[in-house]
C-alpha cells in the first residue's frame, strides 16, 4: 500500500528539516510551501507515528499467532525431599513388619516438546491476523488522509487570515490618511472639529479589528506547527498569497474521477466484512478435531542422604499423539457461529447506507466547487467594481465634492468586497481538499 510518505523524497525531507534547524538558530522567519508543510507533518506528527507503530504492532501479533505452528520446547526440573517416608506394614508368619518405601532424594528433569499437527482453527486464525494488519494499514493510511486535510485547512486558513489583516491594514492606513488630512485642514481653519474628531475615532474603531486580525494569524500559525510536530519558537510563513492561488481555479473536469473506490471509510468497512467472514470460518472450524504430537526424555535420580552426592541420573522418554474430537459443548459453537452471521448481515446495511452516503457527500461537493468557482468570479467583479467606486468617491473628496460619510461607506463596500472575494477563495480551497479527503486520495494527488 502506498503512503504519501513514500511519494516524498527523502532528500527533500532532509532539506526541508535543514531549513528548518537553520531558521530556528538564526531567528528567522521560515517562508514555507503547502507541500513541506504536509511533507513535515507526515514525518512528525505524533498521530502519524502512533499510527504506524499500530502496524508494527499487528504485524507482532501476525508473528505471534504463526509462532503458535512451530514445536514448543520446555525444560524442567524439580527436586522432592521427603520429610518422613511413607511407610508399609505387611503381616507375615504371625509377625508383622514395617517397611518404608521411597527415598530421601527425587531429582526430575528433562525436555518436553508439542507440536500442533491438525488444527484448521489455528490456521485460520492466521489468516485471521492477515487481515487485521491491512486493518491497521488503512487506518495508518487514513490518518495520512486525515492529517494532510488538516495541514490543508490550516494552511489555508492562515493565508486567509493573513490576506484579511492586509485588507484591514490597508483600511486602516485609508482611514489613517484621512484623519491626518482633517488635522491639517483644521489646522488651517477649513476643518471643523467635528470632522476632526469623526475621522480620528473611525481610526480607533479599526485598531482592534487590525489587533485581532494579528491574533488570528498567530493561532493560524500556531495551530499549522502543532499539526507538524515542530517547535512554537520556529516563525512560519507561506511562501503564497490567497490571491495567488487563484490562478489554479478552473472546477473540476467533466471527467473528473469521482469514484469513492478509495474511500477509506468504506476500505475499512470492507476488511471488516472479511474479517467477520473469516471469524466465522473460524467458529465452524471449532467442530473440527485437532491432532498434536508430544514428546518427553527426562531424567531421574533418587537417593538417601546427601542430595548432592552421588546421584545417577536415569534417562526415560516416551512419544504421544493427542487427538481432541468435540462432540457436544452446550449449543456454545453453534450460538457463537449465528452471532457472526447477524453481524455479516449487519455489516451489508451499513455498507449500503455508507455507499448511498458517500456518493451523496461526493455530488454535492463537486457541486459546491463548481459554484464556488463561479462565486469567485462574480466576487472578483464586484471587489473591482467596489475599488473603482472608492477611487472615484476619494477623488470627490479630495476636491471637496463629497462628504466624508459618501467616504467612509464606499471604503466600507470596498473592504467587504475584498473579504467576500478572499473568502470564496478559501471556501473554494477548503472544499476541493475535503473532496480529496472524500475520494481517499492521498501522495502526489492530494499534494496537488
Amino acid at each position: 500500500m502506498n503512503f504519501l510518505l513514500k511519494a516524498v523524497s527523502p532528500c527533500l525531507l532532509l532539506f526541508s528539516f535543514a531549513i528548518t534547524e537553520n531558521a530556528l538558530a538564526n531567528g528567522d522567519t521560515l517562508r514555507i510551501s503547502r507541500q513541506n508543510c504536509i511533507e513535515i507533518a507526515l514525518q512528525d506528527n505524533p498521530t502519524v507515528k502512533v499510527a504506524d507503530l499500530e502496524v508494527k504492532k499487528m504485524d507482532y501479533a501476525r508473528k505471534e499467532v504463526k509462532g503458535s505452528l512451530l514445536p514448543t520446547v520446555d525444560f524442567s526440573l524439580s527436586y522432592q525431599r521427603s520429610i518422613e517416608l511413607q511407610s508399609m506394614s505387611m503381616n507375615m508368619g504371625g509377625q508383622s513388619s514395617t517397611i518404608k518405601m521411597g527415598t530421601d532424594n527425587n531429582w526430575n528433569t528433562g525436555f518436553t516438546l508439542q507440536m500442533p499437527l491438525v488444527n484448521a482453527s489455528l490456521w485460520q486464525s492466521i489468516k485471521l491476523s492477515e487481515t487485521q494488519i491491512l486493518t491497521a494499514l488503512e487506518e495508518a493510511r487514513g490518518s495520512r488522509i486525515d492529517m494532510v486535510n488538516n495541514i490543508n485547512k490550516a494552511y489555508y486558513a492562515l493565508l486567509l487570515a493573513i490576506a484579511s489583516r492586509d485588507v484591514i491594514r490597508e483600511n486602516y492606513d485609508v482611514a489613517k490618511m484621512t484623519a491626518d488630512i482633517y488635522r491639517k485642514q483644521f489646522d488651517v481653519g477649513t476643518a471643523s472639529e467635528y470632522d476632526v474628531l469623526r475621522s480620528s475615532v473611525q481610526v480607533s474603531n479599526i485598531e482592534p479589528e487590525l489587533l485581532q486580525a494579528d491574533i488570528a494569524i498567530r493561532q493560524c500559525q500556531l495551530q499549522l506547527k502543532v499539526l507538524m510536530g515542530i517547535d512554537s519558537a520556529i516563525e512560519i510563513w507561506p511562501d503564497i498569497t490567497l490571491r495567488q492561488m487563484q490562478r489554479d481555479m478552473y472546477g473540476l473536469a467533466p471527467g473528473f474521477d469521482k469514484s469513492i473506490a478509495r474511500n477509506t471509510n468504506l476500505k475499512q468497512l470492507d476488511i471488516q466484512n472479511k474479517l467477520l467472514e473469516q471469524n466465522l470460518t473460524l467458529k465452524k472450524y471449532a467442530w473440527l478435531p485437532t491432532l498434536g504430537l508430544q514428546f518427553n526424555i527426562n531424567w531421574n535420580a533418587m537417593s538417601n542422604g546427601n542430595a548432592f552426592k552421588s546421584q545417577k541420573f536415569n534417562p526415560y522418554s516416551n512419544v504421544a499423539l493427542a487427538l481432541s474430537i468435540p462432540i457436544f459443548s452446550g449449543g456454545k459453537k453453534y450460538n457463537a457461529m449465528k452471532q457472526v452471521e447477524v453481524q455479516l448481515a449487519e455489516m451489508k446495511f451499513q455498507r449500503e447506507n455508507l455507499v448511498n452516503s458517500l456518493n451523496m457527500q461526493v455530488e454535492l461537493a463537486i457541486d459546491n466547487i463548481n459554484k464556488q468557482v463561479k462565486q469567485i468570479s462574480t466576487s472578483e467583479q464586484g471587489m473591482k467594481q467596489a475599488k473603482k467606486a472608492h477611487d472615484i468617491m476619494l477623488k470627490s473628496f479630495e476636491i471637496g465634492a463629497a462628504s466624508y460619510l459618501d467616504l467612509r461607506d464606499s471604503e466600507l463596500a470596498d473592504t467587504s468586497a475584498q473579504l467576500a472575494y478572499l473568502q470564496a477563495i478559501y471556501n473554494y480551497l477548503i472544499s476541493t481538499s475535503e473532496l480529496d479527503a472524500l475520494l481517499g486520495k492521498e501522495g502526489i494527488e492530494a499534494i496537488n
